[in-house]
């Protein structure tokens, strides 16, 4: 998994999965640009990656917004002078309140479909073209195991297979550039519904950094326009 001295972009990064990437990924050698719509917890998470003895950049990023997207490739750029690895982790489950909602709203579909296809294809053009002129890149699109089975009425399960299909048509689009675009699908984390896993243990953000660091790797080179899950046997393909 080493990722040595490889510049790595993780949007989503302030907690949860995109801090277990972040710090995963600094244990192996990378350095880290830090982006999330919350700059404190995208700071905190900074200063975690300093401690390990890497560099990092703390960014504010709204994927819904083309210029805040826009700014944080050019700061990555200005900073780095390269993007060798991009996590599409930004995600949403529901607009405001979506927990007191029995039935989605229009607003949910909205908003998710907003962040968790249109955001990370946002995301995804505005770096290609730094990875095309240097034939070589890594891309990582965070998923779910509900992406890959039909939901009636659940945008966020919707949005999720809707990434797979970006991965697939972003491996076919840029494999020639030898980018590898590839998903990860996380399982149940940290809840007691993962006494129902076959593997009879919960996955944490740490796994799916593992696994993000495998592909972000040399190693993973003949790797590309996959949905890998991680997610203990939940669900299997």
């Amino acid at each position: 998994m080493d990722v040595t001295d490889k510049i790595a972009i993780v949007t989503g990064a302030g907690r949860g999965i995109g801090r277990g990437i972040s710090l995963v990924f600094a244990q192996n050698g990378a350095d880290i640009v830090v982006a999330d719509i919350n700059v404190e917890d995208a700071q905190f998470v900074a200063a975690e990656v300093e401690k390990l003895g890497r560099k990092a950049l703390a960014l504010h990023v709204d994927v819904t917004n083309q210029e805040s997207v826009e700014t944080m490739v050019h700061e990555a750029i200005s900073r780095f002078g390269r993007i060798d690895i991009l996590v599409n982790n930004a995600g949403v489950i529901g607009a405001e309140g979506w927990e007191d909602r029995d039935v989605s709203s229009e607003e949910d579909w909205d908003v998710i479909y907003e962040v968790n296809v249109k955001g990370m294809n946002r995301v995804t053009r505005a770096v290609i073209p730094y990875m095309k002129e240097r034939r070589y890149g890594k891309i990582i699109n965070i998923s779910s195991q509900a992406g890959r089975q039909g939901s009636p009425d659940n945008p966020y399960a919707i949005s999720k297979a809707g990434v797979i299909s970006l991965t697939q048509g972003s491996a076919t689009e840029l494999a020639p550039y030898d980018i590898n675009v590839n998903a990860i699908c996380p399982g149940i984390l940290r809840t007691p519904m993962w006494e129902r896993i076959p593997l009879g243990r919960e996955q944490t953000p740490e796994d799916i950094g593992y696994t993000a660091a495998f592909l972000a790797s040399d190693y993973a080179k003949n790797i590309t326009g996959q949905a890998i899950n991680v997610s203990g046997g939940s669900r299997m393909n």
